[in-house]
């Protein structure tokens, strides 16, 4: 297969397919005929999703960043279209190319009117995600990141639900107000460096290999917090989360399941891929880990006993989003390598089980055209296959041992007790309420009496309900039973940015007192 692979030269083409293609398709559901639509996004994305497969077998588990490649866009200032994957990044792109399809049948006969403007900004939104996860000059960055604002922006204003304006713009003005700071920061790192060496450059490795010089001086602190303020807006961090059940409540389903799947990865991996390796010293201080760790910590429970009081079955969905993205933030300032790898696993679980859970409450929406909890009860009886898959997701989301959620919440907790054994501790605790509000939701809507009459006769799932719940079945199955060969990726990518931190400012506590 890797032969196969090799001799086509995948490496020349195959992230620029993944850029382009959905851009392309977007451009053919605008001109089309509105009744193309749907079909044109799904064979679009079912193409895309293929070639984002292909990344696992020509992906060096041992390698660096691979699959690179540069080409000049405005030479004059430094830019190029420069683009590649390592550990943390390639399994972000397959994430988002394979949820996609998902989104795409999930919105068959959810979306009943402007098909053309919904599937082409869907497309479009592909792009935008694709691209962060894969950009390595910070303007190509940039760029990608606000292509990725907009079509969200208007998924949640034109198709949302009664108060979709007020969230679209609560969604845009947070997001904005980062990103507006990161640009600040790009730029004023882009001019320093040019006023020393004498040139424009906006690459990756040069920004990171000039910021290792010392040369910003007091600039430092400033552009980390610019950088990391940002990031936090988007993971979300407590306090700057209040944008996110709005959003979520207020979405499509398909809208919803992005916005937790991959959006919310962008700002965790945008603290492992700029603002640490840029500013390890600034990220690292004992007061500056007091604060993310506290705030970590805070999340994971504030997000879990919010949820717990959540009438709306997608508000507490998404206030389960806090918490778990909570773990990720702690499993990175543990920086160990199980910490990192922890933090990686957490992005990529907390993707396929929280995207199932909203997949789920869709299907049931388009049922029932409510999500409060005390509508239901007795679904069992009367959608028995639905009712096993949301159980399945539910223990997933929780962390029950043989599911995705345990791999990730088990490393971090790991890698943190080493740095930070107090916030692993208070952390745990983190668990127990995760179990306490998913499966009390979970007895109210299937295993409750059926005393409402509007839950009898409900359809159990249809071929193309399984259809989209099927994978994410399998990915949930597959990383909680043989985590090994995601492990065996990431593991060079996280001990690259444990030893780049520790090497400018130890951190690592001993695993045993010293004498």
């Amino acid at each position: 297969m890797n032969e196969f692979l090799a001799s086509i030269q995948y490496e020349s083409w195959a992230l620029h397919a993944l850029v382009l293609l959905p851009l392309l398709g977007a451009l053919a559901v605008a001109l089309l005929p509105a009744r193309y639509s749907r079909q044109v996004a799904l064979g679009v994305t079912l193409v895309v999703a293929a070639i984002s497969l292909g990344l696992w077998w020509v992906f060096d588990p041992m390698g660096g960043m691979q699959l690179r490649a540069s080409i000049p866009w405005i030479p004059k200032y430094g830019i190029h279209y420069a683009i590649g994957v390592d550990g943390l990044s390639v399994f972000l792109v397959m994430l988002s190319a394979l949820l996609m399809p998902l989104c795409v049948l999930s919105s068959w006969h959810y979306i009943e009117s402007r098909w053309r403007g919904y599937y082409s900004l869907l497309l479009v939104l592909l792009t935008g995600m694709i691209g962060v996860f894969i950009a390595l000059d910070l303007f190509v960055f940039y760029v990608f990141w606000e292509v990725m604002l907009i079509p969200m922006y208007f998924l949640i204003g034109v198709w949302g639900g009664h108060n979709r304006l007020y969230a679209a713009i609560k969604f845009f003005i947070y997001t904005m107000a980062g990103s507006l700071l990161m640009l600040v920061a790009i730029l004023a790192m882009v001019w320093a460096r040019a006023a020393v060496m004498g040139t424009v450059e906006f690459s990756y490795d040069q920004l990171l290999d000039f910021a290792a010089t010392g040369a910003l001086g007091s600039l430092k602190p400033w552009l980390f917090a610019a950088f990391a303020l940002a990031f936090a807006i988007k993971v979300p961090v407590f306090p700057f989360h209040t944008w996110l059940p709005d959003a979520h409540v207020e979405a499509p389903t398909a809208a919803s399941v992005l916005l937790a799947s991959v959006l919310l990865k962008m700002g965790t991996y945008g603290f492992l891929r700029f603002a640490i390796p840029f500013f390890p010293a600034e990220a690292f201080t004992p007061f500056t880990q007091m604060i993310v760790v506290g705030l970590a910590v805070i999340g994971i429970l504030y997000g879990a006993l919010v949820a717990l009081v959540q009438p709306d079955v997608k508000k507490l969905v998404a206030y389960s989003s806090v918490s778990h993205m909570g773990f990720a933030l702690l499993g990175i300032w543990a920086m160990t390598v199980q910490g990192v790898q922890g933090a990686i696993v957490v992005m990529l679980a907390h993707g396929i089980s929280t995207g199932a859970l909203f997949f789920l409450i869709g299907m049931l929406y388009e049922r029932r055209h409510t999500r409060d909890l005390s509508a239901f009860g007795g679904l069992a009886r009367v959608m028995p296959m639905f009712s096993t898959v949301l159980v399945i997701v539910a223990l997933s989301s929780i962390g029950v041992p043989g599911t995705n959620g345990f791999v990730g919440e088990f490393l971090v907790l790991i890698g943190a007790f080493i740095t930070h054994p107090w916030a692993a501790g208070i952390a745990t605790t983190g668990v127990i309420f995760a179990a306490a509000y998913l499966l009390w939701a979970v007895q109210r809507m299937v295993f409750n009496k059926l005393d409402k009459p509007e839950n009898e006769g409900l359809p159990d799932l249809s071929a193309r309900e399984w259809a989209v719940l099927l994978p994410l079945l399998a990915g949930i199955l597959w990383l909680g039973l043989y985590p090994a060969p995601i492990l065996r990726r990431t593991e060079p990518t996280a001990r690259a940015i444990t030893e780049q931190v520790n090497a400018v400012i130890p951190i690592r506590a001993p695993l045993t007192p010293q004498k």
